[in-house]
């Protein structure tokens, strides 16, 4: 199966907007979505980015397919005002710029999720799927972004789920571009051919995938919500924490190697899984000072919302940055 790449895209003028709307529409094309769905995510796209310009003073916007092939995810963040009612700029008529006051709204109505948060003075992050009709958004989500100057992002990631149990990929391609890219479509395509092995044997099948490649760090976990337990495998370093419901952080542990090259030790690792808990994954282009407590009401906020916020805040820009964020809650 083919890897869509998403793109993530500056947005400080008016002709950006209809520029992210036209990337949008490819986006959802690519997926093979009939004319109804690419118009609602074009709809998305268009009045996320123009929130960004009117109430944001500009800002970036990320469009890619939302974890499986389903569905397209749309996260936009920006650093400006922030919003003192997140509820009241969601009601159709309710402006501070003087404009009808219908996008927020507008974004929800024809959305599968929807999500906001803000911070006043610190700036707004909001999130938006958009599925066929009929289907169901999983309880993840995320953004891969290439670094400045390259149009392929050599991380990815990808999800498998069976009933209770979910499946979380991510790879880290050694160094960024064309290369780093190809070597994360190798994982992801193994991954996905593997996908209900263990987390051990699809990290060994990778590994062996990406011998012909320049290899990559890589991380599996699997959450099963029947026990409550996470199991993780990873090899290299990707970052990973597991904050409980009760806000308490366990940092998941990898072991040193690069998947294709070098691997001394494979071991995994089981975890709780509670309710309420999060998963939260990222590559080594974002930082690992952050803390989810530190936003206050972050942690019960939808997964893309949350990686969003940690992107927007918390990206090196020195490398490709990837952030996948799961929750163990009800169905939304």
């Amino acid at each position: 199966m083919e890897v869509i790449p998403g793109f993530c895209t500056g947005v400080t003028e008016q002709t950006q907007v209809a520029e992210a709307r036209r990337r949008g529409t490819e986006v959802a094309c690519s997926l093979g979505f009939d004319e109804d769905v690419t118009a609602r995510v074009a709809l998305v796209v268009t009045e996320a980015a123009t929130n960004l310009l009117k109430h944001g003073g500009g800002g970036e916007l990320f469009v890619g397919p939302a974890g499986v092939t389903g569905g397209v995810q749309v996260i936009a963040f920006d650093r400006g005002r922030g919003m003192d009612s997140v509820s009241a700029s969601l009601r159709d008529g309710f402006s501070t710029t003087g404009t009808s006051g219908t996008g927020l709204g507008a974004i929800a109505r024809v959305s599968t999720t929807f999500d906001v948060y803000s911070q006043p003075g610190a700036g707004t992050v909001l999130g938006a799927t958009v599925f066929a009709h009929g289907a169901r958004a999983p309880l993840a989500g995320g953004l891969s972004v290439p670094i400045t100057g390259e149009t392929r992002c050599g991380d990815g990631w990808a999800m498998w789920s069976a009933g209770e149990l979910t499946s979380i990929f991510l790879c880290d391609g050694l160094g960024h571009g064309y290369d780093a890219a190809e070597a994360t479509a190798a994982a992801i395509r193994t991954f996905r051919m593997h996908a209900e092995r263990s987390a051990p044997d699809v990290i060994r099948l990778v590994f062996d995938a990406l011998k012909p490649t320049r290899g990559a760090a890589v991380a599996l976990a699997e959450l099963d919500r029947r026990n409550g337990r996470a199991r993780y495998c990873g090899l290299g370093n990707i970052s990973g924490v597991i904050v409980a419901g009760t806000g308490a952080a366990q940092h998941l542990v990898s072991h040193n190697g690069i998947a294709g090259h070098t691997m001394r030790r494979l071991q995994e690792f089981t975890y709780d899984w509670g309710p309420g808990s999060l998963l939260i994954l990222h590559s080594d282009g974002v930082g690992t000072h952050w803390s989810v407590d530190k936003y206050g009401g972050l942690a019960t906020r939808r997964p893309d919302v949350i990686a969003g916020v940690i992107y927007r805040d918390h990206r090196r820009g020195r490398d490709d940055a990837t952030v996948v964020v799961a929750t163990n809650g009800a169905d939304t």
